[in-house]
């Protein structure tokens, strides 16, 4: 519980004020972002102020901190906010939906996960991640931080997912794949190599098509 200043002033901004209200026991205070990005002194009737000297109007010692930006360059950005907030002294919220099936505790702070997510035991889930809605997420895996999930992602069980990994929607991970930090997985994409570079980028169906009917099928 506690006072709250969101970083932002568009609709990932936005959607978390939603959030915040309607399903959760924070009060959002205000809201911040860098100077040049403020056209008007108020977002959705509350104030918006200079992220360069927000710790002035809003002090560290009685409000928290939460960031939940999009994965522009890929999550770097939203990586430069979280720690230039750490560094003014902020500590972070995280924010999980109560319509979310987690099954673990093991989750950072300044994550964002919205409902109809399903996580599995013994997940661990690092600082600063967004899984938006729908995705499943394996027993045993491990995520990084810094790293986004759009929605209807299935990232199978005992995968290691590295920092600043983004995966479009509908990618399917198979279990115990290993993917390397800021890899990009593509719409729709399915990975089935079991280790991916660093930094590489993933797209395409890896199924093919069998020489069976699927009349022979016996299930």
């Amino acid at each position: 519980m506690g006072k709250v200043i969101i970083f932002g002033n568009t609709q990932s901004a936005e959607l978390a004020l939603y959030y915040l209200q309607n399903d959760s026991e924070h009060e959002v205070a205000g809201f911040t972002v860098e100077e040049q990005y403020i056209k008007e002194p108020e977002f959705h009737g509350l104030p918006l102020v200079p992220f360069e000297t927000v710790e002035q109007q809003f002090p560290p010692s009685e409000y928290l901190f939460f960031a939940p930006m999009t994965a522009a360059g890929m999550n770097q950005v939203r990586a430069r906010v979280y720690e230039q907030g750490l560094e003014k002294g902020y500590k972070y919220i995280s924010y999980i939906s109560s319509h979310a099936t987690v099954l673990t505790d093991k989750i950072g702070e300044n994550c964002f996960i919205l409902e109809d997510n399903t996580i599995q035991p013994y997940v661990q889930i690092g600082n600063n991640c967004v899984l938006w809605s729908g995705n499943h997420i394996g027993h045993h895996s491990r995520i990084g931080n810094h790293v986004f999930f759009t929605s209807q992602i299935v990232l199978s069980g005992n995968c290691q997912v590295n920092d600043y990994c983004f995966f479009g929607v509908n990618a399917t991970i198979r279990d115990s794949s290993v993917i390397g930090e800021g890899t990009f997985v593509s719409m729709g994409a399915t990975v089935m190599k079991q280790r991916t570079e660093p930094w590489s980028v993933w797209k395409g169906n890896a199924a093919e098509k069998s020489t069976i009917s699927s009349k022979d099928l016996k299930f």
